[in-house]
């Protein structure tokens, strides 16, 4: 019994020290953050850590490390395996030391995961999960799988997204005028710029392609007279708004339908506008986006899409350009440990399978290309990257200050889920890995796009 005692005592010993060797190969001093093991010990950091990255088992290492890297380290900081203590919004950075691009040679990155898989595995089938990942089937993006990724992420609780988002339940990029407004302030701000882009005018028909919980909806009924239909694949968030309809009398200007909106049927709209929606639709799909909001659009009406772009890559130039005399050449990013090999880090599959399953982020040239094809002249570009930087800042410390509330609500693994992926949403706008641009688009009534001359009326007081 004693010997078998000793041996646990020695094994534990060695697995820490393999664990400390990798530690300091993969994050070397000196650190501006601190580390701690299982069993107390630490490898300190600068004098005031900004964070200290906590793993909680001998085989937390290996569970954050196992290929691929994005799924495991995300699954880890959810089920409890690891921890961060102090500020996430900084910890996220740890991603960038990994992907630098002359961080670790393809000599270095086999020996780490050489090293990392001698240390001890961690039972995470047996563990019971209050929001595990969502396993779709079908056709990519058909009516019913749609259905199904939307209710993942949209339906886990109204009383959830109450707590952190503004009362007109905008999920989704605010807008900063002068930098320092609260959360409630910029949202307001937000839909306001939206409707004067669209030119709303009194008695005309608006449709809300994936309207949410109906904030805009309210808003554009409330303060511009227009007669408005919201849809949504959401049938929390249709409930939710429709009830909101009807305790603000505003039943008579606004209708919410849970559908999809390449079910409609509907006479002509003047205006359109999709909010946050685009991300949902898929790139194969983007030509029956465009081609079927423009065909619910009148000659002269005007469609407005606001939605998470990310940059464009060499796959994504026609092949007609490749190899030209004078084509730009791509700077070449995340490269170093994390995409020597695709399969190591694996892009996205944490959110693919956490967060937005079917989810797909275009460059906003392709966007706008295919919008063009579907007809739609390209009236207007705005990149609001650094708004929805303040915006999903604001949301993580609403999430902070709401902890053991929304604990409570939901479960500890959906609240680190919403956590660590807005932490990493604010990071990615900083550093301009993805962006969120406003594009609008005009249907052409006779070659005329009926709009003002210049932008100075979208900014008139």
């Amino acid at each position: 019994m004693n010997s078998i005692s000793q041996k646990q005592i020695d094994d534990t010993h060695t697995f820490e020290d393999k664990t400390i060797s990798v530690l300091e190969r993969v994050f070397p001093a000196p650190r501006s953050f601190g580390i701690r093991l299982w069993d107390g010990r630490e490898l300190p950091g600068a004098s005031n850590p900004s964070f200290t990255l906590v793993l909680k088992e001998p085989g937390s290492l290996r569970r954050m490390f196992t290929p691929p890297i994005e799924l495991s380290l995300g699954e880890a900081y959810i089920q409890g395996d690891l921890d961060i203590e102090g500020d996430l919004l900084k910890a996220v950075f740890l991603i960038d030391e990994l992907t630098d691009n002359n961080a670790f040679s393809a000599l270095e990155v086999a020996g780490l995961l050489r090293d990392i898989a001698t240390l001890p595995t961690l039972d995470t089938k047996s563990r019971a999960m209050t929001r595990g990942p969502l396993e779709l089937s079908g056709k990519v993006h058909s009516l019913e799988r749609d259905k199904k990724a939307i209710k993942y992420h949209y339906d886990v609780g109204n009383d959830f997204y109450e707590y952190w988002l503004d009362p007109y339940m905008q999920y989704s990029c605010a807008y900063f005028i002068k930098g320092d407004e609260t959360i409630e302030q910029a949202q307001l701000q937000k839909m306001e710029h939206i409707c004067r882009k669209l030119r709303l005018q009194p008695g005309e028909r608006l449709l809300d392609v994936g309207c949410g919980w109906g904030g805009l909806a309210r808003y554009a009924a409330e303060h511009y007279n227009v007669q408005v239909l919201g849809v949504t694949l959401s049938e929390q968030q249709a409930k939710y708004a429709s009830e909101k309809v009807k305790n603000t009398g505003l039943a008579n200007k606004v209708k919410i339908k849970f559908s999809d909106y390449r079910k409609l049927d509907e006479d002509p709209f003047d205006k359109a506008v999709s909010v946050g929606m685009f991300e949902h639709v898929g790139r194969p799909n983007l030509p029956e986006y465009f081609s079927t909001i423009y065909r619910l659009l009148v000659p002269g009406g005007l469609f407005l899409n606001h939605g998470i772009s990310r940059k464009a890559t060499p796959e994504d130039v026609p092949a007609s350009l490749v190899g030209k005399k004078g084509a730009m050449p791509f700077k070449e990013d995340h490269k170093g440990l994390l995409n020597l090999d695709e399969k190591i880090f694996g892009w996205g599959t944490f959110s693919q399978r956490y967060i937005f399953p079917d989810g797909e982020l275009v460059p906003v040239s392709l966007a706008n290309l295919v919008a063009e094809g579907a007809g739609f002249d390209v009236r207007d570009v705005e990149n609001l990257r650094e708004h929805y930087a303040k915006t999903t800042r604001r949301w993580v410390r609403r999430l902070g200050n709401n902890e053991a509330t929304l604990i409570k609500l939901v479960g500890e693994e959906v609240y680190r889920t919403w956590r660590l992926y807005l932490s990493v949403s604010a990071h990615s706008f900083e550093i301009g890995n993805i962006g969120i641009h406003q594009s609008l688009l005009a249907k052409l009534d006779h070659g005329k796009a009926h709009l003002p001359m210049t932008r100075a009326d979208i900014y008139s007081t």
